[in-house]
């Protein structure tokens, strides 16, 4: 039976791209070695690291003064190095849900935090409004720009008058993006990028070095920056197939082609929720989410849950059980989903409310 891949992450990955992946970890460009196997110093390995930033920057169209790392840890150990880095005294947070409150927590170890908006009270069944002002002794304002939990969205780049960070984890390279409003983007890779294990950071060159504190060198951006990623062990095969990844994108059209795609699947999918007797979505249609859609069971149907996951696993559905913390269903929709996964999803449902 064919499996449709709806997990949040780590997520479906093209499958050229895992193939190709599959080859040079057996035999790594005719080395007899596997890319699994080699050192990240070997010549071979250098021009991958060099073209997976190229490719970033040419694919985001990434200005000169920025620059491109790829770190471990993921987006969570930025959660902590963002402020470490960039917080001197004060840093505006947006609480748009789960990952944002985290972030918010590691922050609070080097200086004070201020919420500025929050969509709690409504269990951030909508994105908080980026206030046109931001209070300006503050360092930066951090956002998280799609809630993989929740499934809210904010797919545009807000004008705000204090340095703009943003964590892009699950909807990076969805989208344009005017990385010149930023000072910095992180994204844990495992959802749109690549397999788990490579976090992707983007810095603008001249904010660093500025916090009061002195770092600790392996959380310092300036020493990544300077040895160009590899100042220690990269991740090796995360980022090889991050190249190959990127490679596959802009072969498709790039991030305008991507974001036309995302659309498309999206409408075709919250078409049937807002359709269908049986279910109802779970946030307000202005922040829905392109790559996490989320719903529920309509009220008078909550028995048919546990059913209607059965049924739609049995017809190759794979990961769209809703996360614990919410539950319901959730149908993750990252780059490398096709209109071919979400029609298989549109019909189980379909096909479902005609049983009852």
């Amino acid at each position: 039976m064919k499996k449709y891949n709806f997990n949040a992450g780590p997520s479906m990955l093209p499958r050229e791209v895992i193939e190709n992946t599959a080859k040079q970890i057996l035999d790594f460009n005719g080395s007899g070695l596997s890319l699994m196997e080699i050192s990240h110093r070997a010549k071979d390995f250098q021009p991958v690291v060099d073209e997976a930033v190229s490719l970033f920057k040419e694919l985001l169209d990434i200005p000169e003064g920025y620059s491109v790392i790829f770190l471990g840890g993921g987006a969570s150990l930025q959660f902590m190095q963002i402020p470490a880095n960039f917080l001197i005294k004060k840093a505006a947070y947006i609480n748009s849900g789960t990952w944002a409150k985290k972030a918010m927590k590691e922050a609070k170890h080097f200086g004070e935090v201020v919420e500025i908006a929050s969509s709690s009270d409504a269990n951030f069944t909508f994105y908080p409004q980026v206030p046109d002002t931001v209070p300006a002794d503050c360092d930066y304002l951090h956002l998280t720009s799609n809630n993989t939990i929740y499934g809210t969205e904010l797919r545009v780049d807000p004008d705000v008058n204090v340095p703009l960070i943003s964590d892009m984890s699950s909807d990076i390279m969805s989208r344009p993006v005017d990385v010149s409003k930023y000072t910095a983007i992180y994204a844990g890779a495992q959802k749109n990028l690549s397999m788990a294990g490579v976090t992707v950071v983007i810095v603008k060159d001249d904010m660093l070095g500025k916090a009061p504190r002195e770092l600790p060198t392996m959380l310092d951006y300036r020493t990544h920056v300077e040895k160009g990623s590899m100042f220690n062990t990269p991740p090796v095969v995360p980022i090889y197939t991050l190249m190959e990844n990127l490679r596959w994108l802009k072969a498709n059209g790039g991030v305008e082609a991507a974001d036309k795609r995302a659309h498309e699947r999206a409408e075709v999918l919250y078409a049937e929720i807002d359709r269908n007797k049986l279910f109802k979505g779970t946030v307000e249609e202005t922040s829905r989410s392109l790559m996490n859609i989320c719903f529920v069971m309509n009220d008078e149907y909550k028995e048919l849950e546990k059913p209607f996951l059965d049924f739609a696993t049995e017809r190759g559905m794979v990961g769209i059980k809703g996360h614990r913390s919410v539950g319901g269903f959730r149908a993750s929709c990252y780059n490398a989903q096709t209109m071919e996964g979400v029609q298989a999803l549109v019909k189980a449902m379909q096909d479902f409310e005609a049983q009852h």
